[in-house]
Order: C-alpha cells, then structure tokens, then sequence
C-alpha cells in the first residue's frame, strides 16, 4: 500500500543544500544545528517546530521570542569574532547593571532586582553566573512557597519586619549619605508644634 505524505509532514519535506553550513564547518566555526524551514531559514521555534520519532508534528516548549534569541546568539558564537564580541559586550553589560544595583542596595527601591537581572545578563555567556542565578531562584521559589504557607499573622509579621528593615535603611542612607536626619527634625518639629 502507498500512502502520500503531505505537505505539513517534515520528513517529506525537501531540505535546502547545506552549503554555508559545510563551508563554515571546513573553515573551523562551530555552527548551530537547526532544523530548517522550506525557505532555508532556520525554524523560528513555530507552534510546529519539531517532529518526534513517528514524524507527527509536536508543539516547541520554548516561546518563539526564546528560540529566535538562542539561535541568534548561536549564529554570532559561530564566528570567532562575535564570539569575542559577544562576551566583552556581555561581560559590560552586565557589569554596569550589577555595579548599578550594588550601588542602590542601600537606597529603598530595585537593588537586588538590578542585581539579579546583571546576573541574568551574565548568564547569557557565562555558566558560574547561570548556576549562581539557579541557586537564587530555586531560593526565592523555595521562601515565596514557605510564606504563603504560612498562617496570615506570620505574614504580617515578616512584612512588617521587611517594612521596618526598609525604613531603617532608608533611614541610615538619607543619614549618612546626604546628612538629613529624619528623626531629629521630626522630633524637633514635635517639640515646637
């Protein structure tokens, strides 16, 4: 009995020569195995992006934004020179964000956010930063599921002493840094209203 295949199938389709993957290959570049699209494009993590064993089509887990960012960092980690590029422009990158965070750590507002999102920067190129962003997020998961555990007085407990944390800091930055204590001229105001 012969069946077609149709057009949707991905192992009927026909595959585009492979010759900037060979030429990139004999010039010693590392290039990215993607499947490829009838254009000859690598496939842009499409609702139908892959097929398992039996050639059904199955749905691609990554968001299409995901899989176009992988494949073209890949594509500029292909080359030698964007390689380089690549990580120096990482590294910088999340150098400033870090070194910004760090800095607004005391002040009230998105340091460790900053932080965090240097790190995830960072990630991007580097496996010590990917397995340090790992730990804090497995950490967070882990404390966010312990607190909504918990019964509602010990949440108002742990926000009010997250609140009284902040204002202390708020405190001792406007203090030491810009010389304005808060407290003293509140309880002078006190004193002479």
């Amino acid at each position: 009995m012969v069946t077609n295949r149709s057009s949707v199938d991905p192992i009927a389709a026909p595959r585009p020569p492979k010759v900037a993957v060979r030429t990139a290959k004999k010039r010693g570049y590392a290039v990215p195995m993607d499947q490829h699209d009838q254009t000859g494009r690598p496939d842009s993590g499409g609702r139908w992006s892959k097929a398992d064993a039996g050639g059904v089509a199955v749905a691609d887990p990554r968001p299409r934004w995901r899989t176009r960012a992988s494949t073209t960092l890949e594509l500029i980690r292909a080359n030698p020179t964007g390689r380089i590029t690549l990580k120096i422009f990482i590294t910088i990158a999340g150098a400033v964000v870090v070194t910004v965070g760090v800095a607004l750590i005391p002040l009230p507002g998105p340091g460790w956010l900053l932080v965090i999102a240097g790190l995830g920067i960072w990630a991007v190129e580097y496996h010590w930063a990917r397995r340090l962003l790992g730990f804090t997020r497995r950490h967070v998961q882990g404390w966010t599921q312990w607190v909504t555990r918990q019964s509602l007085g010990v949440r108002i407990v742990l926000g009010s002493v997250g609140l009284i944390f902040v204002a202390v800091v708020l405190w001792l930055s406007l203090k030491y840094s810009l010389g304005i204590d808060v407290i003293a001229r509140l309880m002078h105001y006190l004193a002479t209203h």
